[in-house]
């Protein structure tokens, strides 16, 4: 009787010791020389960080229309999914980011003006930030992103841009752009001191198709390099354009998974998905 009484205690503290927590710092803070103010982004850092000088990848979250950098974190429950992932030994340790795009103006991209150039912050101030204040490994083959539906669009785009800095991209029922340039002609002549110049510009760096018309073999190649995952709701009102994404993709011969699951766009389905964008980058920081 007593063996099994010190058996069963020994198991309850061996799991109790595996399943280790790591936590989230809600609001963290850098200041950008770019867009002229400091920035807010949430990072949660995976159990043990704190306990050894080892260094991890990185996803950075993003979130969508309407939140800010603590969407994930509130709505997503990012800290209790993450723990959860992690502990079950689905994904292995990472940093996830959750930077803040909803402050000053809304959105990922640099303005058509060219007087908020938010693309530029992230790339040129907020992950150098993150790999100089965290244990980050900077290497492509560490970093992958995903968000949900602005912040899928963010996604798309930012891989497409830079596809050379992510191993792997996963966009949820994401915003896809896909407006023709008569559409952003007449959204964006609503405001002031805009020409049609930039306009064509900006619509040229925000359209699928036409930045993969525009793709060299080697940008190409470098696309097709990255790991995709596409996710988005059947009842979701952007299944049009995922849709169009993952035909696109397939003419274009670039590699990617597709789902479309049960849902809509809710956090339902984005808490859904989140252990499953976890698991597929963590296959992409791994040799086999």
């Amino acid at each position: 009787m007593k063996r099994t009484i010190i058996l069963s205690t020994l198991i309850f503290a061996c799991s109790f010791v595996s399943a280790q927590s790591g936590k989230v710092i809600e609001t963290s803070t850098v200041k950008s020389a770019i867009l002229k103010a400091d920035r807010h982004y949430s990072i949660y850092l995976p159990p043990g960080y704190d306990e050894t000088d080892r260094s991890y990848p990185v996803l950075y979250l993003l979130h969508g229309s309407g939140d800010d950098h603590t969407g994930w974190v509130q709505f997503g429950q990012v800290q209790n999914i993450a723990d959860r992932v992690i502990n079950a030994g689905l994904a292995g340790p990472m940093l996830i980011v959750m930077p803040d795009a909803n402050t000053g103006r809304r959105g990922y991209f640099n303005d058509v003006k060219g007087d908020f150039n938010y693309e530029d912050f992230f790339f040129k101030e907020l992950i150098p930030h993150i790999e100089k204040t965290y244990r980050v490994r900077s290497e492509r083959r560490y970093r992958a992103v995903s968000g949900l539906s602005m912040g899928g669009g963010g996604t798309i785009f930012y891989t497409l841009h830079h596809p050379e800095l992510f191993a792997a991209a996963a966009p949820l029922s994401a915003s896809t752009g896909s407006w023709s340039l008569d559409e952003y002609k007449g959204r964006l002549r609503e405001r002031d001191g805009i020409t049609d110049a930039q306009i064509e510009q900006y619509f040229k760096r925000h359209s699928i198709n036409g930045i993969l018309e525009a793709a060299t073999e080697d940008e190409l190649k470098q696309i097709k390099s990255v790991r995709w995952y596409v996710s988005c709701g059947d009842d979701d009102f952007l299944y049009e354009g995922n849709a169009n994404l993952h035909v696109t993709f397939r003419k274009k011969e670039i590699p990617h998974e597709y789902r479309v699951k049960d849902g809509g766009h809710t956090w339902t389905y984005w808490r859904m998905e989140l252990p499953l964008v976890m698991e597929f980058v963590s296959k992409s920081f791994m040799q086999f």
